[in-house]
């Protein structure tokens, strides 16, 4: 059984900077992609970014280049979503998710298998 559980969100000035964590458990991760997907209240849930677990390979949404960088920490079964410079918009539940996916630019919610229960990140203005 796939567990993703989130945490580090909460309440951020624009312009500051916040981390995100998701650690997994219940499978080898080895031949997963991770991602995180963020959805503001009244809008579908939209594609972040994504990491390839064993070869680091990053994705990201034009809206966040340059500023959200993923990673991973093989040791600890843990993904990282740094946020950097962030924005009003940025507000949204983060969540992490998790399947067996080829391609890196995969940003269809409905082909990601395993969901963690989000964590809440408010960028005030």
């Amino acid at each position: 059984q796939v567990q993703l559980v989130e945490s580090g969100g909460g309440l951020v000035q624009a312009g500051g900077s916040l981390r995100v964590s998701c650690v997994a458990s219940g499978r080898t991760f080895s031949t997963y992609r991770m991602g995180w997907f963020r959805q503001a209240p009244g809008k579908e849930r939209e594609f972040v970014a994504s990491i390839a677990w064993s070869s680091g390979s990053t994705f990201y949404a034009a809206s966040v280049e340059g500023r959200f960088t993923i990673s991973r920490d093989n040791m600890k079964n843990t993904v990282y979503l740094q946020m950097n410079s962030l924005k009003p918009e940025d507000t949204a539940a983060y969540y992490c998710t998790a399947s067996i996916i080829r391609l890196s630019n995969v940003v269809r919610s409905t082909a990601w298998e395993h969901w963690g229960q989000g964590t809440q990140v408010t960028v005030s203005s």
